[in-house]
């Protein structure tokens, strides 16, 4: 473990080799060794991803993914079905607004999952929707939708899928082709083991459909542009060479340990939060049939401020948790298991929040 124990869900901390592989100099970002190099990472993400879509990075944060995936297949005054279970799901929402789309509204109570019945429901009573736009795993409240469920629905009504899988992909379990996600957004510094800088986008035959007519304003992120360069093994701007030598080396990592065996490691890390902190007598805030396997909210202990809480865990113990955002912030705390996180980082974060509760609680 480092020095500094990092559980907050991203930027996550960076496997040894990926921090000296951003030591390397500078090459050529026209010439053939950026170009072999970009094409393994995109291999790598296909296999991550299960994918056999166009898969483009993205020199930008996640953000900047969602705003691309929205910029790409959509027009101003189309009418978009928008899925929000939290801070997250607003943000996408808040892009496809500011571009003009006409927003149908569909609401969770933080703490719970949208459901698929939930959304064809929405579909039926708006049934001129031209996309959806799902967060697949929400940060803010520690929930993951189930896509394959609302992906069904979505797809039964002919409707184009949009999703935002930055905390997701890579860490829990996902099937792009199978479960017809048309654009999947993801960000190098969640579950990649790479520091920030970097979004990917995957693009299905549909999606690139979208595109063929989408009006709504785009340069930088234009994705016809995205994908002839890298036909060309090359990027239409400047990319974060640092960032792909970090996410290169991330994704040889994850490809050696196997897709399986990294799915495998959050679920167990996962279900070692959750059961440690309820051992202490802590109190989750997620639904627990759709607990994230990347991050996971707690209500502090009676009487205090969460924030005030995880801020006296960082002095004693230099264990960094995360708040919480919007209207849950100083009610929660977050702890973040995703990317490079192990046991024994958990471990040692669990004995730092057991040491500060008011009333210490036996090991």
């Amino acid at each position: 473990m480092s020095e500094v124990n990092l559980r907050i869900p991203g930027p996550t901390p960076l496997p040894p080799s990926v921090q000296e592989a951003m030591r390397r100099d500078m090459i050529n970002h026209r010439g053939p060794e950026f170009a072999q190099m970009q094409a393994e990472i995109v291999e790598a993400l296909k296999v991550f991803l299960q994918t056999q879509n166009d898969v483009l990075l993205l020199t930008a944060s996640g953000t900047g993914g969602l705003e691309a995936a929205v910029v790409n297949t959509l027009s101003p005054g189309d009418k978009v079905l928008s899925v929000s279970i939290g801070y997250f799901g607003e943000r996408f929402r808040t892009i496809a607004q500011v571009y003009g789309a006409d927003i149908v509204k569909l609401d969770i109570p933080q703490g719970q999952a949208a459901r698929g019945a939930q959304v064809a429901e929405a579909l039926r009573a708006a049934p001129d929707v031209k996309a959806v736009l799902v967060t697949h795993n929400e940060t803010s409240t520690g929930v993951t939708n189930p896509l394959q469920e609302i992906a069904a629905e979505v797809k039964a009504a002919g409707k184009l899928l949009l999703v935002d899988a930055i905390s997701s992909a890579g860490c829990v379990p996902l099937e792009t082709d199978a479960w017809g996600v048309d654009v999947l957004v993801t960000g190098s510094q969640k579950g990649w083991m790479a520091p920030p800088g970097l979004a990917f986008l995957s693009m299905s035959r549909e999606a690139w459909a979208a595109h063929a007519t989408a009006k709504m304003p785009h340069f930088y992120f234009d994705l016809k542009r995205h994908k002839k360069a890298m036909t060309e093994g090359s990027t239409p701007w400047t990319p974060a060479v640092s960032v792909y030598y970090a996410l290169h080396e991330g994704m040889r990592l994850l490809m050696a340990e196997g897709r399986e065996k990294v799915l495998a490691r959050h679920q167990r890390v996962a279900d070692l939060t959750r059961e440690g902190l309820k051992a202490m007598g802590l109190r989750l805030f997620a639904d627990p049939q759709f607990a994230s396997n990347t991050v996971t909210s707690v209500y502090p202990p009676a009487g205090l401020n969460a924030d005030d809480f995880r801020r006296q865990v960082k002095k004693a113990h230099n264990v960094v948790l995360a708040g919480a955002q919007g209207d849950l912030a100083g009610k929660v705390f977050r702890v973040g298991h995703l990317g490079y996180v192990h046991e024994a980082d958990i471990a040692a974060t669990l004995d730092a929040i057991r040491a500060e509760l008011p009333l210490a609680v036996p090991a």
